[in-house]
Parts: structure tokens; sequence; C-alpha cells
């Protein structure tokens, strides 16, 4: 079965095993509030619990998913800010998939109480991913509400309840690293079929933890700790979806462990990379800000290709002479960094470009978070 996740994560072997032949056209991650009750300390949207003037509108929303529709993007994600504060996240969750798209939610899950989920179960939502940045302690002062904790587990909880798949997402940090042990033990107990463990992009209020960020150490310890748990868990009996995001990195090391341990898995892993191809920022992935803003993906707020209040998202993401998008999509030939003699390169894609333009002012140089030596790159 392919989910939504396939899609986003898989796009190239989705279309190979559904026949699909046309070039794959953008998950689109929206932005559909600024607005949020938390204040949490990473947020790349730097949201506050405001509502902002410019926010679009219902009736501007539902054109712009008409338009997603038509040009066929598999995926709409409802991020913010926190999308449970717009009223019509219901009514724009089910246009969305009346209109063909698989649906997924971004959510702290605070206020994902009975009344919500059903409603949106009703609406057909495919999938909720619930923000948790720690257990209780860690992840109320990492958010800034106490309380936070208890409420997004309630959320996780009626979500299960209810029947909807539903998965926890962590950005890891200095802050919370030690705790990965603590989440796998969290799932299990509460029987989360899925969990995300995000790398920190320095974007919003994130460019402000730098000092949080892992070491490359740090990194390498964190992602082989998820391996081990992940197997322990298939070992049990108890399969669970674990994921590593926003760190192409990620797909050449578990590769090279695979290659010492399972030669034969590693064979799998390496074609699975491949048939991926690493980053999609503008090309296999999109965002729509809160206020139309078109970027190439949700972390690159500096780097607006268009509003749909002017132009539709279909005509922005095709048009072939907008310049930004055209070397992003070329991307290995502007690359003036360590990935220019990488042989991963085919794989990874260059990693996040927005972090490499955070941490260098460029586009095209070293994202910091590539941690891979240079033995293991050349």
């Amino acid at each position: 079965m392919i989910s939504v996740t396939d899609r986003l994560r898989y796009g190239r072997t989705v279309e190979r095993e559904t026949g699909l032949s046309e070039p794959r056209k953008p998950v689109v991650v929206w932005n559909c509030t600024r607005r949020c009750n938390l204040a949490c300390k990473h947020c790349y949207s730097a949201s506050t619990d405001v509502l902002a003037s410019d926010e679009l509108s219902t009736v501007e929303a539902a054109r712009m998913i008409d338009d997603l529709a038509a040009f066929a993007c598999p995926v709409l994600l409802f991020s913010g800010g926190e999308p449970a504060m717009r009223e019509d996240l219901p009514e724009l969750v089910h246009r969305a998939g009346q209109a063909g798209m698989r649906t997924a939610l971004s959510t702290n899950g605070t206020l994902l109480n009975d009344a919500l989920v059903s409603e949106l179960a009703e609406a057909g939502l495919n999938y909720a991913g619930v923000s948790l940045d720690g257990m209780e302690q860690t992840n109320d002062a990492f958010r800034g509400v106490k309380g936070a904790f208890n409420d997004a587990m309630e959320g996780i909880r009626n979500c299960l309840a209810a029947g909807m798949k539903v998965g926890l997402r962590l950005t890891m940090n200095a802050q919370n690293v030690a705790e990965i042990p603590d989440i796998f033990d969290l799932i299990q107990a509460e029987g989360i079929p899925r969990v995300c463990f995000y790398h920190l992009v320095s974007s919003g209020r994130g460019a402000a933890l730098g000092s949080q960020a892992l070491s490359h150490q740090q990194t390498r310890d964190a992602v082989d700790l998820i391996m081990d748990q992940a197997a322990a868990l298939v070992g049990s009996g108890r399969p669970t979806e674990v994921l590593t995001v926003d760190n192409h990195a990620d797909g050449p090391y578990v590769y090279l462990r695979l290659a010492r341990e399972d030669p034969d898995r590693a064979d799998q892993c390496l074609e699975l990379l491949q048939s991926s191809g690493g980053n999609s920022s503008g090309s296999g992935i999109g965002c729509v800000s809160w206020d139309g803003d078109v970027l190439p993906d949700q972390f690159w707020r500096s780097r607006v290709l268009g509003n749909i209040r002017r132009r539709q998202f279909s005509e922005i993401w095709a048009d072939p002479g907008h310049p930004f998008l055209a070397k992003l999509r070329d991307r290995k030939s502007h690359l003036n960094c360590r990935c220019k003699r990488c042989r991963w390169l085919g794989v990874c894609n260059g990693n996040l470009r927005a972090r490499a333009e955070a941490a260098t002012r460029d586009p095209w140089g070293d994202d910091p978070a590539c941690y891979l030596t240079d033995e293991e790159i050349s």
C-alpha cells in the first residue's frame, strides 16, 4: 500500500509502481496559519498567538486546493503555526480529499480534542503527525507551555481511538537527544505506529538554536541509536515506521552501515535511495505560506518564488523561465562545495540547500549538517 510518506519520500519509486510516467508533481506543505498556541524554540515560521492579517481566506484556500488538485499534486500537508487554530480546517481537508489529494496534518497535538478529531476523521484526513520534543519536562521547556506534553499525548490517543493513522515527530537537539530511547519506549507503550526524527534546521526561531545543534559525532551516534532501536522493534515482532528527516546524509550513512552488517539488505537500501533521488526542494516538494507566498520548501522562507494571489501555484511551479527554480532543479551543475566530489551526490542531491544558505549565505555552499567524512564520500 502506498502511504502519504511513500509519495513524499519515494516519489520516483511510486511512479514506477503505479505505472505513472510523467514527472513527479510536488507534495505541497501549506502553512495554513502563522498563529500558534505554543512558543517552540525551533519554530521555522516564528509563529505566535496572533492572527496574521494577510492569512489566506477560506475562499482563497479553496481556490488554491482546486489548482493543486488539477495540477495533480499527490499530497497536501496542512502545517502552521498550528493548523488546528483554523476553524475551516475540516472543510478544507475534505475539499482536498474530494479533489483526489491525500491529506496530512503537522500539528502540536494539543488541540486535537475528541470533537475535532471526529471532524477530521469524517473529513477524510489520512495522517496526523504530532510533534513532541522529548519527554514531559524537556518537551514543555522546549515548547514554552507547561502541560503541552500531556495535551499532545491526549491528542495522539484521541487519533488512535478514532482509527486515524498518527505518528510522533521529534526535532533532535542537544537537549533531547538522550531521550531517544524513552521516545521508543513511549511509542511502544502507547501503540503509536510511526515516529520521525527530524534534524534541526536553522530557520525562523531555529536560527537562534545553533548552540543546541548536534555535532557530527553526536548525529552519527543518534542515527546509530535510532537504527538499533528500530531493529529491536522489528525483532520483537512490533514493526514500526521509523524515519529520519531533513538530512539526506542519513541515506549513505545507513547504507554504509548495512554494507558492513547485512550486504543483501544494503543492496535493497541503495536501490531505494537511488530511486528517491535525495532532497527534492523546488521539484518534489514545495510550500505555500499563510500569505500565499510560494517557497521551494517549508524551511526556505527567504526564497519567495511567487504568490498565489497573483499567479496560481501551478503556473509558478511549471514556469520554465524562473531562474532560481531552474538552477535548483539542476543544482548539481551549480554546487560549489564538497558535494561536487561526493560519490553520494546522486543519492543525497546536495542535502538541504536552505540550511546551506543560512550557514554560508550561498545556496550552493556546504550544508554544515553533512556528517559524512572525507573518506566516506570519496
